[in-house]
């Protein structure tokens, strides 16, 4: 039982550092299907939301990028 309880322990908070890295990524998709759909401001707040909640990421980067041509 206690070894059941220490793997349990360091497994879980690896399974949610894991899932933080796709919010980024998705919401970059949407993002840009909402450009490609020629919604801008959508798009635009959306990859504001990116650079907010995911600085340093690659998803941060590409989305910084796109509103600096988006302005």
């Amino acid at each position: 039982m206690r070894h059941l309880l220490l793997v349990l322990l360091l497994i879980c908070p690896l399974s949610f550092a894991g899932c933080s890295g796709d919010n980024g990524k998705q919401l970059l998709e949407t993002a840009q299907f909402e450009e490609k759909q020629h919604n801008l401001e959508h798009a635009k707040q959306l990859y504001g939301e990116i650079v907010r909640k995911y600085p340093g990421t690659e998803s941060g980067r590409q989305a910084e990028e796109r509103l600096k041509t988006l302005k």
